[in-house]
């Protein structure tokens, strides 16, 4: 079968994990993208093509280069390259790469690298020895350009309320989740474990993952001196591990030029399809907390623009910043759990370098279908699952042209819910997290609640036995009185 030459093909993908005992000694951010870029090169066989890429484009992080895909590009040579940074969010990296195979498609570029790297571990232990780190942005350059929108998280009305971190955020979805279901809290926090050892034990197999130590379900679900609660029911061990020193490269061509640079056919997986979708942007207009409509709509859209089902994916990696985010995702596009969910450990084990996480998991991806042909895909997630973005790849040629489909409009027409941040009087308990502090006490809770016309409206208790109350016995489903402080009295 003949290839289309403006056919995108993934070229060369590499992953860098360090771990560092020196701060002083650790490299930098733009140092782990380099050296992914040029291992991306080597992988793709063809250590000679960098001078040739024709865009550049980087993952947003916390370093302060502004315009890290200029710097790249001076160090490998690639004068001609045009540069961007994608906006802060998590589904940025699969939204890059569906734009860079839509370029390629198009015609208007033949060579792209996505990059992404963060030094977090690093910059964190200097923090705490008092040490600095080298630094080498070149601050003098002028911003390069944004790729994407600015994710804003929250009104000024819900972080009054405290909805201001994932952290406190997805375990309060989890536990919609769990009311949905009929669980008793033991019985979630059991399933909890198994659901997250599934990913622990792709880690264990992982040389690039932050964590690969075994753990049994029962070690990561109950909260102990070292894998203390965080928001409950979430131990340390089931939130996003973000301490890491890690960076990845993916190279993407025209199958025209990888064909020009002799690049073996057996490196080259193909990106069959891409959608990217828009939930309600602020978390208090979602119609119910345990569900994710767009989800199902980007996730389906970009399976068939593929032609494909659930059940034909051989791979499979799902965003993982919390077990609530992946249980949303399984539920809402059919995936038994009895399946490998993950080619990384997800952002626990596998570590979660900020906004690269899904750069990670493509470049990873692309390695297990070379050794395991077939079809895979990549949901990233934004926000609070807010922002989507999905990626089918396989290693066939594929059958259609790649495209993007965008169901933003689509997801536009779906029924939302009305936010009453005023409402005083009598509610019901929706969802909610108590959170903790690093000595493993409760400090306060978080809290949604419906009110007699079904708006959502958010509060908080720190009254101690009702914090110890919520830890052991379910209260989503009970009347609840809320003050004009916010103040929860159940």
């Amino acid at each position: 079968m003949a290839i289309d030459p403006r056919t995108p093909v993934i070229v060369g993908a590499a992953q860098v994990t360090d771990r560092v005992d020196d701060p002083t000694h650790a490299r930098t951010p733009l140092e782990l993208m380099v050296d992914a870029l040029h291992s991306a090169a080597i992988d793709a066989d063809s250590p000679g093509c960098l001078p040739g890429l024709d865009l550049i484009g980087v993952a947003g992080g916390l370093w302060r280069y502004t315009d890290p895909g200029r710097q790249v590009a001076d160090l490998v040579r690639a004068v001609d390259a045009d540069t961007l940074v994608t906006a802060w969010s998590g589904h940025s990296p699969q939204l890059l790469l569906n734009d860079l195979a839509a370029r390629i498609r198009a015609g208007e570029i033949d060579a792209a690298a996505m990059l992404g790297g963060e030094v977090n571990a690093s910059r964190r232990r200097a923090r705490r020895l008092g040490v600095d780190i080298r630094r080498d942005a070149d601050t003098d350059l002028p911003p390069a350009r944004q790729f994407g929108d600015t994710l804003v998280m929250a009104t000024s009305e819900e972080e009054a309320r405290g909805i201001d971190a994932p952290i406190s955020v997805y375990p309060l979805l989890d536990s919609a989740i769990r009311y949905d279901r009929g669980e008793s809290i033991d019985e979630h926090r059991r399933r909890l474990g198994e659901l997250w050892a599934g990913f622990n034990a792709v880690a264990v197999d992982n040389p690039h993952a932050a964590v690969r130590t075994p753990m049994t379900p029962d070690e990561i679900s109950t909260p102990s001196a070292t894998n203390r609660l965080v928001g409950a029911p979430y131990t340390v061990a089931m939130n996003a591990h973000n301490t890491v020193d890690q960076a990845s490269a993916v190279l993407v061509l025209s199958a025209e030029r990888a064909q020009a640079l002799g690049v073996p056919r057996d490196r080259w997986v193909f990106p069959l399809s891409g959608s990217v979708g828009l939930d309600t942007t602020w978390i208090s207009e979602r119609l119910d907390l345990h569900r994710a409509p767009v989800l199902k709509l980007a996730g389906e859209a970009a399976l068939a623009a593929a032609g494909l089902g659930i059940d034909d994916l051989t791979h499979l990696d799902l965003y993982s910043c919390f077990p609530s985010s992946v249980q949303i995702s399984t539920a809402e596009l059919g995936i038994s759990h009895n399946r490998a969910l993950t080619v990384t450990g997800g952002l626990t084990f596998a570590g979660g370098p900020f906004n690269n996480y899904s750069g990670q998991a493509i470049a990873a991806l692309v390695h297990h279908m070379r050794e395991r042909p077939g079809t895979g895909l990549v949901h990233a997630n934004g926000g609070y699952a807010t922002k989507h973005a999905f990626g089918v790849y396989g290693t066939e040629p594929p059958e259609q042209p790649f495209r993007v489909v965008d169901v933003r409009e689509a997801a536009a027409d779906l029924p939302t819910r009305t936010a009453d941040h005023a409402y005083v009087g009598t509610t019901t308990i929706e969802g909610y997290t108590v959170m903790h502090d690093r000595d493993n006490a409760p400090t306060h809770a978080l809290i949604a609640l419906r009110t007699p016309d079904d708006a959502r409206t958010w509060g908080t208790t720190r009254d101690p036995g009702r914090l110890a109350a919520m830890c052991v016995d379910e209260h989503v489903g009970r009347a609840a009185e809320i003050d004009p402080d916010g103040l929860v009295a159940a």
